[in-house]
Protein backbone atom coordinates (compact mmCIF):
# COMPACT_ATOMS: atom_id res chain seq x y z
CA UNK A 1 0.00 0.00 0.00
CA UNK A 2 1.37 3.28 -0.95
CA UNK A 3 0.99 6.57 1.49
CA UNK A 4 2.13 9.86 0.44
CA UNK A 5 3.06 12.31 2.69
CA UNK A 6 4.15 15.47 2.25
CA UNK A 7 5.63 14.77 -1.65
CA UNK A 8 7.28 11.45 -0.72
CA UNK A 9 5.72 7.87 -0.73
CA UNK A 10 6.40 5.32 2.29
CA UNK A 11 5.65 1.42 1.53
CA UNK A 12 3.48 -0.47 4.17
CA UNK A 13 2.80 -3.91 4.44
CA UNK A 14 -0.63 -4.47 4.77
CA UNK A 15 -3.03 -2.46 6.53
CA UNK A 16 -2.10 0.35 9.12
CA UNK A 17 -4.09 0.26 12.46
CA UNK A 18 -4.03 1.87 15.60
CA UNK A 19 -5.56 -1.10 17.26
CA UNK A 20 -5.45 -4.42 16.44
CA UNK A 21 -8.07 -6.05 19.01
CA UNK A 22 -11.90 -6.87 19.09
CA UNK A 23 -14.17 -3.60 19.90
CA UNK A 24 -16.88 -4.05 22.20
CA UNK A 25 -19.71 -1.30 21.41
CA UNK A 26 -22.21 0.66 23.97
CA UNK A 27 -23.82 3.91 23.80
CA UNK A 28 -22.62 6.67 22.38
CA UNK A 29 -23.63 9.06 25.82
CA UNK A 30 -20.58 6.67 27.45
CA UNK A 31 -18.30 8.85 25.14
CA UNK A 32 -19.09 11.96 27.33
CA UNK A 33 -16.11 11.75 29.76
CA UNK A 34 -15.27 15.20 31.36
CA UNK A 35 -13.25 17.59 29.60
CA UNK A 36 -9.05 18.18 30.77
CA UNK A 37 -7.05 21.32 31.52
CA UNK A 38 -4.56 23.02 33.01
CA UNK A 39 -4.43 24.72 36.13
CA UNK A 40 -0.80 26.30 37.51
CA UNK A 41 0.92 24.12 35.33
CA UNK A 42 -1.14 21.15 36.84
CA UNK A 43 -3.40 18.89 34.68
CA UNK A 44 -7.32 18.53 36.17
CA UNK A 45 -10.72 17.03 35.13
CA UNK A 46 -13.65 20.16 34.84
CA UNK A 47 -15.98 18.57 36.07
CA UNK A 48 -19.47 19.68 35.76
CA UNK A 49 -21.74 18.52 39.24
CA UNK A 50 -24.64 16.67 38.89
CA UNK A 51 -27.87 16.64 40.59
CA UNK A 52 -28.19 15.10 44.14
CA UNK A 53 -24.05 14.97 44.82
CA UNK A 54 -22.08 15.79 47.63
CA UNK A 55 -18.72 16.59 48.07
CA UNK A 56 -18.07 12.88 49.50
CA UNK A 57 -19.33 11.20 46.59
CA UNK A 58 -17.16 13.24 44.41
CA UNK A 59 -14.36 12.48 46.29
CA UNK A 60 -15.38 8.66 46.13
CA UNK A 61 -16.47 8.52 42.54
CA UNK A 62 -13.06 9.95 41.36
CA UNK A 63 -10.59 8.67 44.29
CA UNK A 64 -9.50 12.17 45.12
CA UNK A 65 -9.43 13.37 48.48
CA UNK A 66 -11.58 15.80 49.73
CA UNK A 67 -8.58 18.07 50.92
CA UNK A 68 -7.39 18.09 47.38
CA UNK A 69 -10.81 19.13 45.72
CA UNK A 70 -10.82 22.17 47.72
CA UNK A 71 -7.07 22.75 47.71
CA UNK A 72 -8.36 23.07 43.63
CA UNK A 73 -11.72 25.10 44.58
CA UNK A 74 -11.02 27.52 47.71
CA UNK A 75 -14.46 28.75 46.92
CA UNK A 76 -16.35 25.45 48.57
CA UNK A 77 -14.80 27.05 51.82
CA UNK A 78 -17.10 29.87 51.89
CA UNK A 79 -19.97 28.45 50.20
CA UNK A 80 -20.24 24.51 49.77
CA UNK A 81 -21.09 22.78 46.65
CA UNK A 82 -23.46 23.72 43.82
CA UNK A 83 -25.58 22.06 41.04
CA UNK A 84 -24.22 22.34 37.89
CA UNK A 85 -21.29 24.23 38.85
CA UNK A 86 -17.40 23.46 37.01
CA UNK A 87 -15.32 21.66 39.66
CA UNK A 88 -11.76 21.22 38.66
CA UNK A 89 -10.50 17.60 39.52
CA UNK A 90 -6.53 16.72 39.62
CA UNK A 91 -6.06 13.76 37.17
CA UNK A 92 -2.57 12.84 39.10
CA UNK A 93 -0.31 13.29 35.87
CA UNK A 94 2.17 15.48 35.12
CA UNK A 95 2.06 18.06 32.75
CA UNK A 96 4.54 19.52 30.12
CA UNK A 97 5.86 23.36 30.10
CA UNK A 98 3.45 25.42 28.16
CA UNK A 99 6.13 26.41 26.15
CA UNK A 100 6.78 22.87 25.32
CA UNK A 101 3.38 22.22 23.72
CA UNK A 102 2.77 25.47 22.05
CA UNK A 103 2.20 24.46 18.47
CA UNK A 104 3.14 27.44 15.76
CA UNK A 105 1.81 27.17 12.37
CA UNK A 106 5.10 25.79 11.06
CA UNK A 107 5.60 23.27 13.47
CA UNK A 108 2.37 21.20 13.32
CA UNK A 109 3.36 17.84 12.58
CA UNK A 110 3.43 16.75 9.11
CA UNK A 111 -0.13 14.70 7.49
CA UNK A 112 -0.90 11.54 6.24
CA UNK A 113 -3.33 12.56 3.60
CA UNK A 114 -5.09 9.53 2.28
CA UNK A 115 -6.52 9.61 -1.06
CA UNK A 116 -9.44 6.75 -0.93
CA UNK A 117 -9.32 4.95 -4.06
CA UNK A 118 -12.09 2.73 -6.64
CA UNK A 119 -10.80 -0.50 -4.72
CA UNK A 120 -9.85 -1.06 -0.27
CA UNK A 121 -6.75 -2.78 0.57
CA UNK A 122 -7.65 -6.46 1.34
CA UNK A 123 -4.08 -7.77 2.83
CA UNK A 124 -3.74 -9.36 6.34
CA UNK A 125 -4.21 -7.14 9.71
CA UNK A 126 -0.44 -8.09 10.67
CA UNK A 127 1.15 -5.08 9.64
CA UNK A 128 3.68 -2.71 10.32
CA UNK A 129 2.25 0.38 12.26
CA UNK A 130 4.24 3.49 11.51
CA UNK A 131 5.23 5.68 14.73
CA UNK A 132 2.37 8.46 15.19
CA UNK A 133 3.27 12.08 14.91
CA UNK A 134 2.21 14.23 17.73
CA UNK A 135 -0.94 15.31 16.12
CA UNK A 136 -1.79 12.98 13.77
CA UNK A 137 -3.68 9.65 13.24
CA UNK A 138 -2.09 7.63 9.87
CA UNK A 139 -5.24 6.24 7.40
CA UNK A 140 -4.99 2.94 6.00
CA UNK A 141 -6.39 3.46 2.19
CA UNK A 142 -4.35 3.55 -1.32
CA UNK A 143 -3.26 6.45 -2.33
CA UNK A 144 -2.05 8.13 -6.01
CA UNK A 145 -0.92 10.60 -7.81
CA UNK A 146 -4.36 12.85 -7.90
CA UNK A 147 -5.74 12.74 -11.91
CA UNK A 148 -8.34 14.56 -13.65
CA UNK A 149 -10.75 14.05 -10.96
CA UNK A 150 -11.46 17.14 -8.81
CA UNK A 151 -10.12 16.52 -5.09
CA UNK A 152 -12.09 16.87 -2.08
CA UNK A 153 -10.72 17.67 1.24
CA UNK A 154 -12.21 16.13 4.50
CA UNK A 155 -11.05 15.94 7.97
CA UNK A 156 -11.77 13.91 11.24
CA UNK A 157 -11.23 14.72 14.19
CA UNK A 158 -11.49 12.41 17.59
CA UNK A 159 -9.59 11.31 20.52
CA UNK A 160 -7.98 8.19 19.12
CA UNK A 161 -5.76 8.17 22.31
CA UNK A 162 -2.47 7.19 20.25
CA UNK A 163 -0.04 8.25 22.95
CA UNK A 164 -1.57 6.22 25.48
CA UNK A 165 -0.03 2.69 26.21
CA UNK A 166 -3.41 0.86 27.22
CA UNK A 167 -6.48 2.93 25.18
CA UNK A 168 -9.63 3.30 26.66
CA UNK A 169 -13.03 1.32 25.18
CA UNK A 170 -13.95 4.59 23.64
CA UNK A 171 -10.92 5.36 21.66
CA UNK A 172 -11.18 1.53 20.46
CA UNK A 173 -14.75 2.78 18.94
CA UNK A 174 -13.26 5.81 17.67
CA UNK A 175 -11.33 3.41 15.88
CA UNK A 176 -14.20 1.72 14.52
CA UNK A 177 -15.93 4.88 13.82
CA UNK A 178 -13.16 5.69 11.99
CA UNK A 179 -12.73 2.71 9.70
CA UNK A 180 -16.77 2.97 8.98
CA UNK A 181 -16.17 6.23 7.65
CA UNK A 182 -13.19 4.78 5.47
CA UNK A 183 -15.54 2.37 3.52
CA UNK A 184 -18.02 5.21 3.53
CA UNK A 185 -15.24 6.94 1.48
CA UNK A 186 -14.67 3.69 -0.96
CA UNK A 187 -18.27 3.74 -1.55
CA UNK A 188 -18.77 7.23 -2.48
CA UNK A 189 -15.72 7.21 -5.20
CA UNK A 190 -16.25 8.07 -8.53
CA UNK A 191 -14.39 9.13 -11.77
CA UNK A 192 -15.07 12.72 -10.90
CA UNK A 193 -14.36 13.35 -7.73
CA UNK A 194 -11.04 11.82 -5.47
CA UNK A 195 -11.38 12.33 -1.84
CA UNK A 196 -8.27 13.03 0.58
CA UNK A 197 -9.19 12.33 4.18
CA UNK A 198 -7.05 14.04 7.08
CA UNK A 199 -6.88 12.20 10.53
CA UNK A 200 -6.41 14.07 13.90
CA UNK A 201 -6.20 12.14 17.35
CA UNK A 202 -7.57 15.37 19.38
CA UNK A 203 -7.57 12.47 22.98
CA UNK A 204 -9.18 15.20 25.45
CA UNK A 205 -6.96 18.03 24.99
CA UNK A 206 -8.41 21.85 24.11
CA UNK A 207 -4.45 22.24 23.16
CA UNK A 208 -4.53 20.04 20.52
CA UNK A 209 -7.31 21.42 18.99
CA UNK A 210 -6.75 24.88 19.46
CA UNK A 211 -2.92 24.00 17.53
CA UNK A 212 -5.18 23.16 15.06
CA UNK A 213 -7.12 26.07 14.56
CA UNK A 214 -3.45 27.84 14.84
CA UNK A 215 -2.19 26.62 11.78
CA UNK A 216 -2.47 26.04 8.30
CA UNK A 217 -3.24 22.31 8.47
CA UNK A 218 -7.31 22.67 7.78
CA UNK A 219 -7.14 25.67 5.64
CA UNK A 220 -7.86 23.41 2.59
CA UNK A 221 -10.61 21.38 3.97
CA UNK A 222 -13.98 21.68 3.00
CA UNK A 223 -15.93 19.90 5.68
CA UNK A 224 -14.94 18.37 9.29
CA UNK A 225 -16.30 14.85 11.03
CA UNK A 226 -16.03 14.54 14.36
CA UNK A 227 -15.02 16.00 17.93
CA UNK A 228 -16.51 14.73 21.45
CA UNK A 229 -15.69 16.93 24.31
CA UNK A 230 -17.50 20.58 24.42
CA UNK A 231 -14.73 22.60 25.29
CA UNK A 232 -12.80 21.35 21.76
CA UNK A 233 -16.13 21.95 19.96
CA UNK A 234 -16.90 25.46 21.29
CA UNK A 235 -13.31 26.09 19.70
CA UNK A 236 -13.52 24.36 16.44
CA UNK A 237 -16.95 25.73 16.11
CA UNK A 238 -15.48 29.16 16.20
CA UNK A 239 -12.60 28.53 13.24
CA UNK A 240 -15.20 26.85 11.50
CA UNK A 241 -17.52 29.76 11.19
CA UNK A 242 -14.78 32.21 10.62
CA UNK A 243 -13.53 29.80 7.52
CA UNK A 244 -17.16 29.20 6.75
CA UNK A 245 -16.23 24.78 7.13
CA UNK A 246 -19.29 22.41 7.70
CA UNK A 247 -18.53 20.37 11.34
CA UNK A 248 -20.73 17.70 11.96
CA UNK A 249 -20.55 16.43 15.49
CA UNK A 250 -20.68 12.72 15.89
CA UNK A 251 -22.17 12.76 19.57
CA UNK A 252 -23.13 15.98 21.30
CA UNK A 253 -26.80 16.85 21.83
CA UNK A 254 -26.75 20.58 23.55
CA UNK A 255 -24.59 22.24 21.29
CA UNK A 256 -26.03 26.04 21.08
CA UNK A 257 -26.92 25.98 16.72
CA UNK A 258 -28.76 28.78 16.64
CA UNK A 259 -25.09 30.47 17.37
CA UNK A 260 -23.24 28.56 14.88
CA UNK A 261 -24.15 28.31 11.87
CA UNK A 262 -21.71 26.05 10.50
CA UNK A 263 -22.70 23.44 12.80
CA UNK A 264 -24.61 20.40 12.56
CA UNK A 265 -25.78 17.99 15.46
CA UNK A 266 -26.95 14.57 14.50
CA UNK A 267 -27.85 13.23 17.92
CA UNK A 268 -31.58 14.70 18.74
CA UNK A 269 -32.14 17.40 21.32
CA UNK A 270 -34.42 17.03 23.95
CA UNK A 271 -37.33 19.34 22.37
CA UNK A 272 -36.90 16.77 19.08
CA UNK A 273 -37.63 13.62 21.52
CA UNK A 274 -40.58 14.89 23.25
CA UNK A 275 -42.12 15.93 20.02
CA UNK A 276 -41.34 12.39 18.41
CA UNK A 277 -42.41 10.79 21.75
CA UNK A 278 -46.20 12.84 22.29
CA UNK A 279 -46.78 12.10 18.12
CA UNK A 280 -46.54 8.81 19.52
CA UNK A 281 -48.63 9.13 22.25
CA UNK A 282 -51.21 11.08 20.52
CA UNK A 283 -51.73 7.92 17.83
CA UNK A 284 -51.98 5.67 20.72
CA UNK A 285 -54.54 7.71 23.24
CA UNK A 286 -56.98 4.89 23.20
CA UNK A 287 -54.84 2.17 23.96
CA UNK A 288 -52.34 3.81 26.58
CA UNK A 289 -52.82 5.20 29.87
CA UNK A 290 -49.58 7.58 30.75
CA UNK A 291 -48.04 8.02 34.62
CA UNK A 292 -46.02 10.07 35.77
CA UNK A 293 -44.01 9.44 38.42
CA UNK A 294 -43.79 12.79 40.84
CA UNK A 295 -40.45 14.41 43.18
CA UNK A 296 -39.53 17.77 43.69
CA UNK A 297 -39.33 19.51 40.89
CA UNK A 298 -35.25 19.83 41.23
CA UNK A 299 -35.17 16.22 40.92
CA UNK A 300 -36.52 15.64 37.78
CA UNK A 301 -34.40 15.64 34.82
CA UNK A 302 -34.21 17.75 31.94
CA UNK A 303 -35.18 15.45 29.58
CA UNK A 304 -37.97 14.21 31.38
CA UNK A 305 -39.10 17.86 32.21
CA UNK A 306 -39.03 18.98 28.49
CA UNK A 307 -41.64 15.79 27.94
CA UNK A 308 -44.05 16.56 30.47
CA UNK A 309 -44.13 20.39 29.35
CA UNK A 310 -44.88 19.02 25.65
CA UNK A 311 -47.58 17.01 26.95
CA UNK A 312 -49.14 19.34 28.83
CA UNK A 313 -49.04 21.71 25.74
CA UNK A 314 -50.75 19.22 23.82
CA UNK A 315 -53.07 18.38 25.93
CA UNK A 316 -52.33 14.84 26.59
CA UNK A 317 -53.74 13.34 29.65
CA UNK A 318 -51.92 11.87 32.28
CA UNK A 319 -51.99 10.35 36.04
CA UNK A 320 -49.56 11.40 38.77
CA UNK A 321 -47.96 8.92 40.79
CA UNK A 322 -45.88 9.78 44.16
CA UNK A 323 -42.18 8.02 43.68
CA UNK A 324 -43.01 6.64 47.44
CA UNK A 325 -46.45 5.06 46.39
CA UNK A 326 -44.49 3.19 43.64
CA UNK A 327 -41.34 2.14 46.06
CA UNK A 328 -44.74 0.64 48.56
CA UNK A 329 -46.07 -1.20 45.91
CA UNK A 330 -48.87 0.91 46.39
CA UNK A 331 -49.06 2.27 43.32
CA UNK A 332 -52.48 0.15 41.58
CA UNK A 333 -54.57 3.21 42.25
CA UNK A 334 -52.73 5.14 39.14
CA UNK A 335 -53.25 2.53 36.70
CA UNK A 336 -56.04 1.94 34.62
CA UNK A 337 -57.04 -2.50 34.10
CA UNK A 338 -57.77 -1.91 31.14
CA UNK A 339 -55.25 -0.15 28.66
CA UNK A 340 -51.52 -0.28 28.81
CA UNK A 341 -50.18 1.79 31.30
CA UNK A 342 -47.04 4.03 30.08
CA UNK A 343 -44.51 4.98 33.16
CA UNK A 344 -42.54 7.78 32.74
CA UNK A 345 -39.57 8.32 35.84
CA UNK A 346 -38.36 11.31 36.73
CA UNK A 347 -34.91 10.44 35.72
CA UNK A 348 -33.05 9.69 32.90
CA UNK A 349 -30.13 8.75 34.47
CA UNK A 350 -30.51 4.65 34.81
CA UNK A 351 -28.61 4.30 37.95
CA UNK A 352 -31.03 6.46 39.61
CA UNK A 353 -34.30 4.66 38.57
CA UNK A 354 -32.72 1.26 39.00
CA UNK A 355 -33.82 0.57 42.51
CA UNK A 356 -37.75 1.60 41.08
CA UNK A 357 -37.54 -1.82 38.55
CA UNK A 358 -38.40 -4.85 40.66
CA UNK A 359 -41.75 -2.48 41.69
CA UNK A 360 -42.65 -1.89 38.41
CA UNK A 361 -41.83 -5.80 37.71
CA UNK A 362 -44.29 -6.39 40.63
CA UNK A 363 -47.56 -4.37 38.92
CA UNK A 364 -46.40 -7.00 35.77
CA UNK A 365 -46.45 -10.16 38.11
CA UNK A 366 -50.08 -9.22 39.42
CA UNK A 367 -51.63 -8.66 35.81
CA UNK A 368 -51.62 -5.02 35.24
CA UNK A 369 -49.78 -4.92 31.76
CA UNK A 370 -47.01 -1.98 32.29
CA UNK A 371 -44.24 -0.37 29.82
CA UNK A 372 -41.28 1.70 30.37
CA UNK A 373 -40.76 5.18 29.05
CA UNK A 374 -36.80 4.82 28.82
CA UNK A 375 -33.62 5.97 27.66
CA UNK A 376 -31.95 4.65 24.76
CA UNK A 377 -28.81 4.57 26.66
CA UNK A 378 -30.60 1.52 29.01
CA UNK A 379 -30.31 -0.70 26.51
CA UNK A 380 -27.45 -2.41 27.56
CA UNK A 381 -28.37 -2.85 30.81
CA UNK A 382 -31.17 -5.44 29.87
CA UNK A 383 -34.50 -4.05 31.56
CA UNK A 384 -37.00 -6.77 31.58
CA UNK A 385 -40.11 -4.65 30.87
CA UNK A 386 -41.98 -3.49 27.66
CA UNK A 387 -40.30 -0.28 26.84
CA UNK A 388 -40.69 2.83 24.49
CA UNK A 389 -37.35 4.98 23.90
CA UNK A 390 -36.65 7.66 21.33
CA UNK A 391 -33.61 6.86 18.55
CA UNK A 392 -32.26 8.03 15.57
CA UNK A 393 -30.89 4.58 15.04
CA UNK A 394 -34.00 3.42 13.34
CA UNK A 395 -32.89 2.29 9.58
CA UNK A 396 -32.34 -1.25 8.63
CA UNK A 397 -30.18 -0.67 4.85
CA UNK A 398 -28.33 -3.40 3.65
CA UNK A 399 -25.83 -4.15 6.44
CA UNK A 400 -24.84 -7.94 4.83
CA UNK A 401 -23.55 -6.03 1.89
CA UNK A 402 -21.41 -3.67 3.78
CA UNK A 403 -20.47 -6.78 6.86
CA UNK A 404 -19.10 -8.59 3.41
CA UNK A 405 -16.88 -5.58 2.31
CA UNK A 406 -15.84 -4.90 5.92
CA UNK A 407 -15.17 -8.51 6.40
CA UNK A 408 -12.71 -8.49 2.87
CA UNK A 409 -11.33 -5.35 3.91
CA UNK A 410 -10.70 -5.86 7.51
CA UNK A 411 -9.76 -9.78 7.73
CA UNK A 412 -12.51 -9.80 10.97
CA UNK A 413 -16.13 -10.16 11.36
CA UNK A 414 -18.06 -7.88 13.08
CA UNK A 415 -19.95 -7.45 16.30
CA UNK A 416 -24.11 -7.64 16.13
CA UNK A 417 -24.52 -5.08 18.89
CA UNK A 418 -26.64 -1.82 18.56
CA UNK A 419 -25.35 0.89 17.66
CA UNK A 420 -22.20 -0.02 15.59
CA UNK A 421 -20.18 2.84 16.25
CA UNK A 422 -18.51 1.35 12.53
CA UNK A 423 -21.75 2.06 11.01
CA UNK A 424 -22.72 5.44 12.72
CA UNK A 425 -19.29 6.71 11.05
CA UNK A 426 -20.13 5.08 7.53
CA UNK A 427 -23.80 7.23 7.87
CA UNK A 428 -22.25 10.17 8.78
CA UNK A 429 -19.17 10.55 6.67
CA UNK A 430 -21.87 9.65 3.43
CA UNK A 431 -24.30 12.63 5.58
CA UNK A 432 -21.45 15.17 5.47
CA UNK A 433 -20.31 14.03 1.75
CA UNK A 434 -23.92 15.13 0.54
CA UNK A 435 -23.48 18.57 2.41
CA UNK A 436 -20.01 19.47 0.50
CA UNK A 437 -22.12 18.44 -2.53
CA UNK A 438 -24.88 20.91 -1.89
CA UNK A 439 -27.91 18.13 -1.54
CA UNK A 440 -30.54 18.64 0.90
CA UNK A 441 -32.08 15.90 0.39
CA UNK A 442 -32.67 12.82 3.18
CA UNK A 443 -30.05 10.46 3.85
CA UNK A 444 -31.29 6.55 4.24
CA UNK A 445 -27.94 5.68 5.88
CA UNK A 446 -27.24 1.71 7.08
CA UNK A 447 -28.52 2.49 10.35
CA UNK A 448 -29.38 6.20 10.87
CA UNK A 449 -32.04 8.06 8.56
CA UNK A 450 -30.44 11.45 8.45
CA UNK A 451 -32.49 15.14 7.30
CA UNK A 452 -30.83 18.36 8.20
CA UNK A 453 -33.51 21.02 9.61
CA UNK A 454 -32.16 24.23 10.50
CA UNK A 455 -32.03 26.06 13.99
CA UNK A 456 -33.54 29.73 13.38
CA UNK A 457 -31.24 30.96 11.66
CA UNK A 458 -28.14 28.93 12.80
CA UNK A 459 -26.95 25.26 12.28
CA UNK A 460 -29.08 22.16 11.72
CA UNK A 461 -30.09 19.31 13.72
CA UNK A 462 -30.99 16.04 12.30
CA UNK A 463 -34.62 15.89 11.82
CA UNK A 464 -35.06 12.42 12.07
CA UNK A 465 -36.15 10.65 15.81
CA UNK A 466 -37.84 7.63 15.82
CA UNK A 467 -39.73 5.63 18.41
CA UNK A 468 -39.39 2.19 18.64
CA UNK A 469 -41.30 0.38 21.16
CA UNK A 470 -40.78 -3.40 22.35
Amino acid sequence: MNIKVKGERLKVKGLILLALMSIQISSAQELLNYPLDTVNGEEVYRYQVEKSIGLYRVGVNFNVPQSEIIRLNPHLRERGLHYDEILLLPTGRKVVKSEEVIVKSEEVPDTVIAEVQDTVVTESRDSVIPEVQDTVVTTDTVATEPDNRRVVELALLLPFESHQTKRSGNAERMMEFYQGALLALHALQNDSILYRLRVYDTERSERRVQALCDSTELDSVQAILGLVYPIQIERMAEWCALHQVPLLLPFSNDMDLASHPYVMQFNSSDQQEADSLCNWLESHQEDVHIVLTEVKEADISSSVRTLRKQMKARGIGYTALPLHDLMNDSAAYALDPEKENLIVLHSDRYQQIRILLPHIMTLRHVGYRVRLVSRYAWQKDQIELPQVYTSMFTQNGDKEGYDALWEQTYKTQHTSEHPRYDLLGYDLMQALVQVVRGSSEPMNGLQSTIQWKQVQQGGYQNACVGVIAY
